[in-house]
Formats: C-alpha cells, structure tokens, sequence
C-alpha cells in the first residue's frame, strides 16, 4: 500500500543520514565558506531585491491610518481594499518576468523589474485622490509579482546543493528584514515629520540601487554554461521562442500536478504571512489601543523573530527535509497563537508577535529552495514566481477578511466612559486573525504531508528552457530525493521522502 504522506514520518538509518547530508558540515560557518565571492554577490543581489519588494509592500500596511485620515475615510478595510489589489496583480508580474527570466536569462529582467517597482513605489508617494492611490498599487503588484522568482534563481542556483537550505532561510528572511526597516523608519522618522509619503520615497531609492547592484554584477554562471551546452548539442536549427513555447506546454501538460501542488501550498503559506502580518500593526493601535510608537516596536521585535526563524529553519530543513521542517515551524505557530493576541500589554503582545513571526518564517524560510528543487527545472523562475503569485492572488483577501470581519465583530472598549470622546465599541481584529490564522495553519499543515521532497537536486545540471526535452525535465533527471516509480517504492525508506540511487553517467548524459 502506498504511503501517502511519501514517506514523511519514517526514521533514516545512520546510512541515509549521511547520505541527505550530502556532504554538507554541520557547522553553519563552514557552509557559509562553501561559497566563492561571485556566488556571494549573487545571492546578495537577490537578497537585496527581496527587501526592496517587502519595504515597498509593507508601506502601506505601516500607513493603513495616515491614509485612511487623507481620504477622509473612518474604515481600515477602504485602505487594505489597496492591498488587496496589490496581492491580485503580483500572478501577472509572475508570470511575465518569470518566462522573460527563463527565457533571456537572470539579468537584465530583474534590473528592469526593479526599475519598475521604484517608479510604482515613488509614484505612491505623489498620489492625491483614492481612485489614483488604487490605481498606482495595482500597477505596483504587477511589477512587484517578478521579484521573487528572479530573486530566488538569482540568489540559489550559482551555489553548491549542500548550503542552500541554510541560505534559503537567509534569503526568505530579507523579506522580514526589509518589513523591519520600513518599520523602523516608519517609528523614527515618519513619526517625527508625520509624513507617510516618507516610506514610499525611500523604498524607491532602495529598490532603484538594488537595480544598480544587480546591473553590476554578470548574467548568471549556470544560465550562461546551460545556454552555451544548449548551442553546442542544438542541430534542429529551431527558434528559441518556438522551442520555448512548445517546452512550456509539454511541462505543463506532463507535470501540472506539480503545478497544481504549487499552488495549493504557497495559497496557504501567502495567507499564514498576510495574515499575520498586514493587519497587524492595525490590529494593535485599534483593538489593542497600543500607540502608533509601540505598535512600530512590537512589529520591529515580531521580524527580529522571524529573522532568527527563518535562519534556523532553513539550516535545520538540510538535515530534517524540507517537508518535516516546514510542518514543525507551523506547528509551534498555531501554539503561539493565544499569545499573539489576548494579552493587552506592550510586552506580552511584543513576545507573543516574536514568537508567532518565529514560525512563521521559520516555515517560509524554507520555501526558496523547496520549491526550486521540486520546480520543472528547465522552468525555476516561472514555475516558484507564479505558485507564489498565484497563492498571493488566493490569499489576497486575507487583510480584507481580517478588517471588515473585525469591524462587524466588535467588543466593548475597555477606555469608555459615558459622555467622554472614547466609542463604546471597537473593532475586534485580534479574534479574527487568531480565528483565521489558525485555520491556515491546519490546512498548510496538511498539504506539506501530501507534498513531496527533492532535497538535493541538481538542478544546476538542468537543460535551458529553449532546448528540446526541457519540459520533460524533473527533479528525477537530477537526483533529486522522493522521485520514484512504484517498483522502487518497497525498497526505499527515508525521512521526509523517498530516495533513488545517483544517477549514471548515462543517465545523465540523457
């Protein structure tokens, strides 16, 4: 009988230990050494895209009441309508930068991109009617939608297999890095000139200078060797758009299973971030009645946590599997909860953010490099930037749900006094995350014990997008771990998945 967790929860011998280890040390210092300088400029320009993408996304979580005030409305869901719509376009952006970045290489896409988002970005800090506001961010989530793919191949697929789980996590975490900046300005100098327009203008700077770094630095080692493999075995005299596009439709028509899974997982991890996170700072002020300076600490102390999270999991995931580690991290998320939001004090409610951003990106740490490896290879960038842009589209209305579910369930303001300014009641945003939080940490859990594993596969052994057989690719052809037939399944037992034999010379000559 097939198990259909694919091996999830079964124990390894000390054989296939060393085995998943694949050479890499224990010491997370030596793994950090495995890299040469160029692979380290690389991953810190995807890195650093990925900052720019959360500074410039979270600007308006951190401005929900600055802009509610200048429109003059009294609801928050008016203002996260905005964010709504950001998270709607980004499968859009996904899907266009992440066929030109497979298709025209690492470069010169992402350069573009991040011009574009610091164009968006310094275009919302100029808006002046709502109508304008929600137009801008629209088109902000269409060139925001690119940045994680492109970041993603960027940053992982120059270095060797063994470290990559340890810097997915770092990686993943430059998205609460970048939250942390723009809540830290947000805490010091927005609230000092009370100009919300701040956190606009300089996301743009950083996103344009992220450009710079990027246009610096050389098209990516593996996409240039894998293109110049391609011209050398290429004798059919076909059009690389023809090949492309015909590769596409045979990964999609041979693995859209794969893509589906895709899909159904970063639905769940997008509304396990949105929805602890967006809100959040709101929730804190309006229901909380926290001042706007404390809501900004709290949030900077939940992303010192999902900092820390996010380095360890992705660190543990080399040794643990990427599945095990993820459903652990979501796990100690949902425990987190209560903590998240009943107490009332600043300190209660910091700690309970710290450790609720602990899992949370502890488990996302993981993500880049699990879904890289169990990508269509040939199709890395498109296949990881429209799942996750896809599951953003499924998740948009996560801050939606948060602000107007709040606003009908209201609880009786502890600070009212008949006759004094205070309202009687106010919104109950906390009980409406913990409610939905919750229930996405149940569903994201079962979805990674149905998934399946490919820790350590080589896809920088992949063929280019624009060769023929590229869509008939998978992590199988690359010794990836739980590709198997159900011939081999008897046979084989590893934790978190199921693990064939390397492949031969012959075999991968194929």
């Amino acid at each position: 009988m097939r198990d259909l967790t694919n091996g999830l929860f079964k124990l390894p011998t000390k054989a296939e230990r060393e085995e998943a280890r694949a050479g890499a040390p224990l010491n997370p210092f030596k793994l950090m050494l495995m890299l040469t300088p160029m692979q380290g400029l690389m991953f810190f320009s995807g890195w650093l895209a990925w900052v720019c993408d959360a500074w410039d996304f979270f600007s308006v979580s951190l401005s929900v009441n600055a802009l509610r005030l200048k429109f003059g409305f009294e609801e928050s869901s008016k203002i996260t309508t905005a964010i709504t719509l950001t998270l709607l376009f980004r499968s859009l952006g996904a899907a266009i930068f992440g066929v030109a970045s497979d298709r025209y290489g690492r470069k010169y896409p992402l350069v573009i991109n991040l011009i574009i988002i610091a164009a968006l970005s310094l275009g919302s800090g100029f808006i002046q009617t709502y109508p304008q506001f929600l137009a801008v961010r629209s088109l902000f989530g269409v060139g925001m939608g690119g940045i994680w793919g492109m970041a993603t191949a960027t940053a992982l697929e120059n270095m060797p297999p063994a470290p990559r789980g340890l810097f997915s996590g770092i990686l993943q975490q430059g998205y609460a890095v970048g939250y942390l900046f723009a809540a830290s300005v947000n805490l010091t100098w927005v609230a000092r000139t009370k100009d919300w327009r701040i956190l606009f203008f300089l996301g743009a700077g950083l996103s344009a200078f992220a450009a710079l770094v990027r246009l610096l630095l050389p098209e990516s080692e593996l996409y240039l060797r894998q293109k110049q493999e391609k011209l050398e075995r290429n004798i059919t005299g076909e059009s690389k758009a023809k090949v492309f596009v015909r590769e596409l439709k045979e990964m999609l028509r041979t693995q859209w299973v794969k893509c589906v899974y895709g899909v159904l997982l970063m639905t769940g991890f997008n509304f396990l971030s949105h929805s602890s996170q967006d809100l959040y700072p709101t929730m804190l002020q309006n229901s909380k009645l926290i001042s706007a300076d404390l809501s900004s600490k709290a949030t900077i102390i939940g992303n010192c946590g999902a900092v820390a999270g996010g380095l360890i999991a992705g660190y543990v995931s080399q040794y643990l599997g990427r599945r095990l580690t993820i459903i652990i991290f979501v796990l100690f998320t949902a425990c987190m909860i209560p903590l998240w939001i009943l107490p009332n004090t600043f300190g209660a409610l910091s700690a309970g953010a710290f450790f609720v951003q602990f899992g949370v990106q502890g488990a996302w740490g993981v993500v880049p490099i699990y879904l890289s490896e169990i990508s269509p290879p040939a199709f890395r960038a498109t296949y990881a930037g429209v799942a996750y842009q896809l599951g953003n589209a499924a998740s948009s209305a996560s801050s939606q749900i948060e602000a107007t579910g709040g606003e009908n369930l209201k609880r009786l303001n502890p600070k009212y006094k008949p006759g004094g300014t205070a309202p009687e009641y106010i919104p109950d945003y906390a009980k409406v995350s913990a409610i939905l939080l919750g229930v996405v940490c149940g569903y994201l859990i079962l979805v990674t014990i149905f998934g399946t594993e490919a820790r350590g596969a080589h896809f920088e052994e992949a063929k280019v997008a624009t060769e023929n057989g590229a869509g008939l690719e998978n992590s199988k052809h690359l010794g990836g771990e739980n590709t198997y037939s159900k011939d081999e399944e008897s046979e084989i037992e590893h934790v978190g998945d199921y693990r064939e034999s390397s492949p031969t010379e012959d075999e991968k000559k194929l």
